[in-house]
């Protein structure tokens, strides 16, 4: 995931410094792309695949650091959180059967990393967003150990100048305000990266950009975030926010977020789109760069340009260019970040063929996007793709479109001609095209998870859905069958995986506040059937609770007029965490003769959990 730092607050000699090798790497670049010293004629294909690591009781486990040295193998690479591990994929040559090649390589690491995993109690995940990630899982002590992502999460902060707030908008509403770029870590893609023609690349990378909509629309696979159903594909909006650098103010300013589509077509050389975006942003990191690429090239070496792809780490367009030296020779490569990790191996690799299949099937008449495309259609094709998945309507040649007719009758065929043009044995094509057909015809990822959500949401509380949606979303993963062939289970067990009070708690929850009037409080209690409702302080502190009882001893004193909910509540209310055992929370409304019980986080109110909501569980064993 880049290059390591060792400190954020760097002289100023040292950012000068870095400065002149950003620039030094720049002019080499262009030096090489101008005297053909760029590798051309041969095209490879490499992947990064991030993923989840789940406990015994499908939350976030946080001993991705403890696992890495009992897998012991360098293709496995830490990640952001401490509850995700990366594998960085060996190149190969785009022929015959190099997806089957690759396909293999990822299951064989997937199989040494699941055997490691089985013996810490611990399982492993292929998903965009992990359902079961909560707030409590967004906290510093869940970030890994390691000088880049602190380095990363200091200068964020201070770019942006407060907290990190989180508003997306979808069926339901997200809107939080965090103190780090822990967020991001709850993304989790398969990143694919196709070398590209140096000649070729800026139209190659147009290319890349007008088909993001189309291929993202098939592919998404995280509509849930925190309990929230939002957009098909989540990850797109929540990366977006988490590592935004723009600070409001009263200015009207047209600045680009670093994580970004973009805002027009490329020009000139790969060179330009570095330039561009060294011009449009702010150099959040340096360090100290001792190799000076121009007299490198003097002396007949190849310089690795390590400032500028230090820079280039903390850019994350969802197209991203990339400079690199394998073999001793330097390349470009695009590299796709927008496609989400899973649902299966099989599904990530229909989404690399299908990518690569457009990417080199491209028709020669859109080697000058601009005169076939306005840019801004791209880009709403990609945010309508991310909103809606399968279901958008997208612009392409004039005209709008379903997916199902664009995919079905345009893309399919122009990415199975793509790879056919390049050697891909047939046999791979038709295997992992399919793949893409069935998944249009029938559900995507993200269609899938909302669907079993929903059924599981009708019949258990939130959380404990999440922990069931998560359960079969392993489940189904470990059958190998693709997304397309994944049921929908409607014959559950209610409480069988629940253990904690976050579980079962009810998160939509009535409160009233400490002045107001008693007699409306009662009223509205006795017209919700509610059991008892939490007393918050204007500043959302839970500071009583009222119940039934209260509410008969107001009635009897006949006192509305002039009770307030303060005159009338219990005060010093014990209250619970999410995180709390559910046998623990009987025995406290067992002691106390509670019929409900508060559920606070963060010294705010969340959640509430009543009676009827423990007693399944009472008398059993929750361990």
């Amino acid at each position: 995931m880049g290059q390591e730092l060792t400190n954020t607050q760097v002289s100023r000699e040292t950012r000068l410094k870095f400065i002149r090798q950003l620039l030094n790497d720049i002019e080499a670049l262009e030096f090489m792309i101008d005297n053909n010293l760029i590798e051309s004629g041969i095209t490879r294909i490499g992947a990064e695949q991030e993923f989840c690591l789940v406990d015994k009781h499908w939350r976030p486990a946080k001993n991705a650091q403890d696992l890495l040295p009992l897998i012991d193998d360098t293709h496995f690479t830490t990640e952001l959180a401490r509850y995700n591990l990366e594998i960085n994929l060996d190149p190969f040559t785009l022929q015959k059967n190099c997806f089957e090649l690759m396909q293999n390589q990822l299951d064989s690491l997937l199989k040494k990393a699941t055997q490691v995993c089985d013996t810490q109690q611990t399982k492993i995940l292929l998903t965009g967003i992990l359902p079961t990630i909560s707030k409590s899982e967004l906290m510093f002590d869940y970030m890994t150990q390691s000088p880049r992502y602190w380095a990363m999460n200091e200068v964020i902060k201070k770019a942006r100048g407060s907290d990190i707030t989180l508003k997306i908008r979808g069926v339901d509403e997200l809107l939080v305000v965090h103190d780090s770029v822990l967020f991001e870590a709850c993304n989790t893609s398969f990143q694919l990266h196709l070398q590209v023609d140096p000649k070729d690349f800026t139209k190659s990378y147009n290319w890349a950009q007008a088909i993001s909509g189309p291929v993202l629309s098939v592919s998404a696979n995280s509509p849930l975030l925190l309990g929230r159903e939002l957009w098909s594909e989540t990850r797109i909006a929540l990366f977006q926010q988490s590592i935004d650098t723009r600070n409001a103010s009263y200015a009207l300013k047209n600045q680009e977020a670093r994580v970004s589509f973009g805002n027009q077509w490329s020009k000139g050389t790969a060179a330009d789109i570095f330039k561009n975006d060294l011009a449009n942003h702010k150099i959040l990191l340096a360090k100290d760069i001792e190799q000076n690429a121009l007299e490198e090239l003097e002396q007949g070496s190849i310089p690795k340009l390590n400032a500028l792809n230090l820079n280039n780490g903390t850019l994350y367009r969802w197209n991203r260019p990339c400079y690199g030296v394998g073999g001793g020779k330097p390349h470009l490569r695009i590299e796709n970040r927008y496609v989400p990790s899973g649902p299966t191996v099989l599904d990530e690799m229909a989404n690399f063929a299908y990518w690569v299949g457009l990417m080199v099937g491209r028709p020669p008449r859109y080697d000058d996007m601009e005169t076939q495309m306005d840019f801004r259609d791209a880009k709403a094709n990609f945010i309508k793709a991310a909103r809606y998945g399968k279901e958008s309507m997208l612009r392409w040649d004039g005209e709008i479109r379903s997916t199902y007719d664009l995919t079905l009758n345009t893309f399919l065929p122009m990415a199975r001609r793509g790879l056919q043009k390049v050697g891909i044995n047939q046999t791979d094509i038709d295997r992992l095209l399919h793949v893409i057909e069935r998944r249009t015809l029938t559900q995507t990822g993200a269609q899938w998870a909302t669907a079993q959500y929903r059924t599981l949401n009708k019949k258990m509380k939130s959380d404990n859905a999440l922990v069931r949606l998560t359960k079969a979303m392993h489940k189904n993963q470990e059958s190998g069958a693709s997304v397309d062939k994944w049921p929908v289970e409607e014959n559950l067990h209610v409480v069988e995986d629940a253990f904690l009070v976050g579980h079962i708690m009810s998160t939509n929850v009535f409160r009233v506040n400490y002045n107001d009037h008693a007699h409306l409080a009662t009223s509205i209690m006795a017209w919700k059937h509610s059991h008892g409702v939490p007393v918050k302080e204007e500043s959302g502190q839970l500071s009583g609770l009222l119940t039934w009882t209260h509410m008969k001893k107001h009635k009897s004193q006949g006192k509305g007029k002039t009770l307030l909910v303060g005159d009338i509540m219990a005060k010093d209310v014990s209250s619970v965490s999410p995180n709390t055992e559910i046998n623990e929370a009987i025995a406290i409304m067992k002691k106390n003769e509670y019929g409900c019980l508060p559920i606070v986080q963060d010294n705010q109110i969340v959640g509430i959990i009543t009676i009827k909501d423990v007693l399944p569980f009472d008398n059993k064993s929750t361990s």
